[in-house]
């Protein structure tokens, strides 16, 4: 449920900043009775979300700025350009997602994210080509982490990404 209600509450902080709401702050409580406060820095659009719950405290962090932290065995595509990064830390484990651009062809790029996938422990369970868009999607057998890497070839040269990576604590 917890996913569920910071799904729901970053979207709603995403929102406010999208609009360009005045609001830079507030709290709130979800659907599942669980109290939410977030931020919204107006000067570099970083949004901030802590969620508390019966588990365990759920924090958010998403913006162009945001220090990027993949899980161990996984680097940026050399040369990459962020342009988001979201972090979500939450008992039990941590989600990753990093948009970016690369000056390399999209299959270069997933060739990358393969490579590091497999000695991570990744086995790649999909692969997909469809119009100009590459992605691949694995599980680790060991803790149950997931992820999913897109790439997809531009007019201008440049690869758009992103990379989703789910990993258990521990893992």
């Amino acid at each position: 449920m917890r996913k569920v209600a910071l799904v729901l509450a970053s979207s709603a902080a995403f929102s406010l900043a999208a609009c360009g709401s005045s609001e830079t702050s507030g709290e709130f409580t979800t659907e599942d009775g669980e109290t939410a406060e977030y931020t919204i820095d107006k000067d570099t659009g970083e949004t901030s979300m802590t969620v508390e719950g019966p588990d365990g405290t759920a924090t958010l962090r998403s913006g162009a700025d945001v220090p990027v932290s993949l899980p161990a065995g996984f680097s940026l595509f050399p040369g990459s350009k962020v342009i988001t990064n979201t972090v979500v830390n939450q008992p039990g484990g941590q989600g990753t997602m990093v948009m970016f651009e690369a000056d390399a062809a999209a299959d270069t790029v997933i060739a990358h994210y393969r490579d590091q996938a497999k000695a991570a422990g990744f086995a790649i369970q999909i692969e997909m080509n469809t119009n100009g868009t590459l992605m691949i999607g694995g599980e680790r057998e060991r803790d149950g982490s997931t992820l999913s890497i897109t790439a997809t070839d531009n007019q201008e040269d440049a690869t758009t990404g992103q990379i989703i990576i789910g990993s258990k604590t521990g893992g």
